[in-house]
């Protein structure tokens, strides 16, 4: 739609947005150099028509509630990859912030509603050519900004361990399908701990890879320093084989470095992990929060690594009790700027954009900003009265403080190969009521993100296995690794599975459900 010519009272509004003192006279004589100005977005309009692409003709359901038991599916279908492949014969299912071309998205939010991407997201790409088959978009969260599974606007993911329990967010449906063995495979979204929350929760593996290292083109962003995609799966192996399908390189996305070599991931994990150093990051445990249930489970899961012939200390890294708050910053500062007020994608980067979804969601959220989300609307609040009074030295403060925090966590892997600690401090929590007050809404999705938040920060690999049950539900180890040192977190992850042969299922799903036999 070509930018109407504008006249002299609209260019005085703008002035006084501005508060550029004109007066009626100034908007008369600037208003023909402006239309003329203005003729350009006409002209780049028609060129990007010309080339835009058509959203392609693919199936699609709703399914009802006898299909989708957990509440975990927004949408299903069964768009079939190559003949061959690494993921031929698996099925995959993608978080709902990743575009699927044809397929709905609503990235959990009212306000996306309606939406229906024109390109597949380079993930979704690759997992096509590599054989695998998507059988559906996995329910999210409100704009991914939920670490509970309660604030999706098409309802609760439900936890296939005890159905009254959250899977865990933001990428909660994804958790629930995989550890239900109704998929064998799928791509979660992480800023604060969105791939491995729900993995905690859920009983399954969820890898945050490095940042940059899996491109993030085609997902809604939250804020770009701390976007990541990664892996969800029930098993390490299968985790190793998905990442080293999307990792790489796409040449659009500036979040990935120039220069990126991906080894064989499946092959790194097969190597012995015997006499490999664990530091134990003591500022993990005993958060005012944590359940000794769940403190104790990680302990016994570092002996059964130091049984499987690794060595172990505990380490001290003050640093990781500052990194939530300076997650705090850049999160809720970064996304207000990003996420809602740039319409998502913001300006001034390199990368592909997705104009269709910017003029989709953007006039979406402000026709009816009262539909975000409880934890977005605070997310607003705290960003809107810091940057009005800090005029955005606050987020400046923080990402200067970012390389600090790394700083503290690769001083710790200069002397262990990898850190331990617990994925969240907590094991899943009642799914607050539709009836719920505020503050329990808030709390239920914030409350886990302590020991996940700083590696979305500092961009360490960090992957989460199930560590074992505590009151008959998951617990998670998380695994830290080197920047760009993938393998040796997984292969860590993979020697930690094969000494407590597998991972447990929930009560009345298979042992193999959604393995590969």
């Amino acid at each position: 739609m070509p930018v109407p010519p504008p006249d002299s009272s609209a260019l005085l509004a703008v002035a006084e947005g501005y508060r550029l003192g004109h007066s009626p006279a100034d908007a008369e004589s600037f208003q023909p150099a402006v239309a003329g100005l203005l003729a350009s977005w006409d002209a780049v309009e028609q060129l990007y028509s010309d080339l835009a692409p058509q959203a392609p003709e693919r199936p699609w359901q709703r399914p009802d509630d006898a299909a989708n038991p957990y509440g975990a599916w927004y949408v299903t279908t069964e768009l079939t990859g190559a003949p061959e492949g690494e993921l031929a014969g698996r099925t995959i299912a993608i978080k709902d912030n990743i575009t699927v071309a044809g397929l709905p998205m609503m990235n959990g939010s009212k306000t996306v509603e309606g939406f229906i991407p024109t390109r597949d997201a380079t993930v979704v790409t690759r997992a096509l050519a590599a054989g695998a088959t998507v059988t559906g978009k996995a329910v999210c969260e409100d704009l991914c900004f939920s670490g509970g599974s309660h604030t999706s606007r098409t309802g609760p993911v439900r936890n296939p361990w005890d159905q009254t329990r959250s899977t865990g967010g933001s990428s909660s449906g994804n958790a629930a399908l995989v550890a239900a063995g109704l998929v064998d495979l799928a791509i979660g979204g992480d800023q604060g701990g969105s791939v491995r929350m729900p993995a905690s929760y859920s009983g399954i593996v969820g890898h945050k890879p490095t940042h940059g290292l899996v491109p993030y083109t085609g997902a809604f962003p939250i804020e770009q320093t701390i976007d990541h995609l990664g892996p969800m799966t029930r098993t390490v192996s299968d985790a190793a084989l998905l990442l080293g399908v999307l990792a790489g390189r796409d040449g659009h996305d500036p979040r990935q470095p120039t220069q990126l070599d991906v080894p064989d991931y499946l092959a790194a994990i097969g190597e012995s992990a015997q006499g490999l150093r664990v530091g134990v990051v003591t500022e993990g445990f005993g958060h005012e929060n944590s359940e000794p249930g769940v403190d104790e489970t990680v302990r016994a899961a570092v002996d059964t690594l130091r049984a499987a012939g690794l060595t172990a200390e505990d380490v001290s890294i003050p640093w990781h009790l500052h990194g939530a708050r300076i997650w705090d910053v850049i999160a809720t500062e970064g996304a207000a700027a990003q996420m809602v007020d740039a319409n998502g994608y913001g300006m001034n980067w390199q990368g592909l954009y997705d104009p269709e979804l910017i003029e989709h969601y953007g006039n979406q959220w402000r026709a009816a900003p009262h539909e975000f989300s409880q934890t977005v609307q605070l997310v607003l609040l705290a960003a809107g009265y810091a940057r009005e009074r800090g005029r955005n030295k606050y987020y400046a403060m923080a990402r200067n403080l970012a390389p600090v925090l790394r700083a503290a966590y690769d001083e710790a892997l200069a002397r262990f190969d990898v850190l331990v600690l617990p994925t969240v401090p907590i094991t899943a929590t009642v799914i607050p009521g539709p009836d719920a007050p505020r503050e329990e809404v808030l709390v239920r999705g914030l409350e886990m993100i302590a020991n996940t938040c700083p590696t979305d920060v500092t961009g360490h690999p960090a992957c989460s296995v199930p560590a074992g049950l505590s009151g008959g539900l998951p617990v998670g180890m998380m695994i830290v690794g080197k920047m760009f040192d993938d393998a040796t977190v997984l292969r860590v992850a993979h020697a930690y599975e094969r000494a407590v042969d597998g991972f447990p299922a929930p009560p009345g799903v298979g042992a193999t459900a959604g393995q590969r036999v």
